[in-house]
């Protein structure tokens, strides 16, 4: 992570970047040299830290968000941008930035905005999905290819109706995803929500496990299916479109970080879970510093990145589940 602070256009050395850390912090102070410059300091504690500490915890939260998702629907190739959530919050998003809709709520209303887009998706692929009360997989693909397409194209129309030309590129510089505008005041909210939703899918692992054997088995084995459903479409779409809200659309973390756990520790969620947040975690960082490094001085979005990593195991996933019978 301290390597990951100090990458960048402009570097920084790793003993540089923790004498800024900290002498942040007045514990930490008698430890340093306070050898460093201001410029130093701005890149380090104003611009970097606040960037990769939120890298991680879109990471964490879009990999617990692929989890949730998973055990929801039973399918492997479930995530926010496959199933069209990802698109839903962007609409919403979007439609806020440029009406500002719920401007009431202050510094929350594109969380808010973000999160109902998402629910909405979600609770329409999940209904389009179901057939004679179960979910049938080639539907609930096909259902969030198509959401996801048509929301898409809400979205890029309500782009359009921007009021100025920089409106125009800093929405499609957020749509692609970007950390770029990363804010100490930005961490909040995300940590917060990725908290809550990862200590209650955590305490609930059983439960989550029950439901990957089917509805009825489960059933039949003391959970309340409908309960959990609601629940498991609640924390996916907050944790959508809390972190949607603050990055713009980052696509496959959900869906690559779940499946390589499964593969490192089998299938017990209370195994994956927390090795989701750390591998989802440290891949939208380093991704990230991928993105500024490689056209420095000018970055790329980190979304377009991770559609070129993930894309592949997505259709290598979808081969393998083909070979198998969906």
């Amino acid at each position: 992570m301290l390597l990951a602070v100090g990458l960048g256009p402009v570097s920084v050395s790793p003993a540089t970047t923790i004498n800024v850390i900290f002498s942040q912090f007045p514990i930490l102070q008698n430890l340093v040299s306070g050898n460093y410059t201001q410029l130093d300091y701005n890149i380090v504690w104003g611009l970097r830290l606040p960037r990769v500490l939120l890298g991680f915890i879109v990471g964490a939260s879009l990999a617990v968000c692929g989890v949730a998702m998973q055990a929801l629907v039973r399918n492997k190739l479930a995530d926010p941008f496959v199933l069209g959530v990802s698109s839903g919050a962007s609409a919403s998003a979007t439609f806020f930035m440029v009406t500002g809709t719920f401007a009431f709520l202050g510094t929350y209303a594109l969380s808010f905005n973000a999160f109902l887009g998402a629910a909405a998706s979600i609770i329409l692929v999940y209904w389009l999905s179901r057939v004679k009360g179960r979910i049938n997989i080639p539907t609930l693909l096909l259902s969030g290819v198509a959401i996801a397409m048509i929301l898409d194209a809400v979205t890029k129309t309500i782009a359009l109706s921007a009021p100025n030309a920089l409106a125009v590129h800093n929405l499609d510089f957020w749509m692609t995803g970007s950390l770029a505008g990363a804010k100490w005041g930005y961490l909040t909210m995300p940590l917060v929500v990725m908290l809550l939703c990862l200590f209650y899918l955590t305490i609930h692992y059983r439960t989550l496990n029950l439901l990957l054997l089917g509805d009825n088995t489960a059933g039949t084995l003391g959970v309340t299916v409908g309960r959990t459903q609601k629940m498991l479409v609640l924390i996916s779409s907050l944790l959508a479109g809390v972190t949607i809200a603050v990055s713009g659309s980052i696509g496959f973390v959900g869906l690559m970080i779940p499946h390589i756990s499964r593969m490192l520790v089998g299938s017990d969620h209370k195994k994956v879970l927390p090795l989701c947040v750390l591998l989802g975690g440290f891949l939208v960082v380093w991704t990230d510093v991928a993105a500024r490094l490689i056209i420095a001085p000018e970055e790329l979005p980190v979304g377009i990145l991770t559609a070129i990593i993930g894309g592949p195991c997505f259709i290598a996933l979808l081969k393998s589940k083909a070979g198998k019978a969906i």
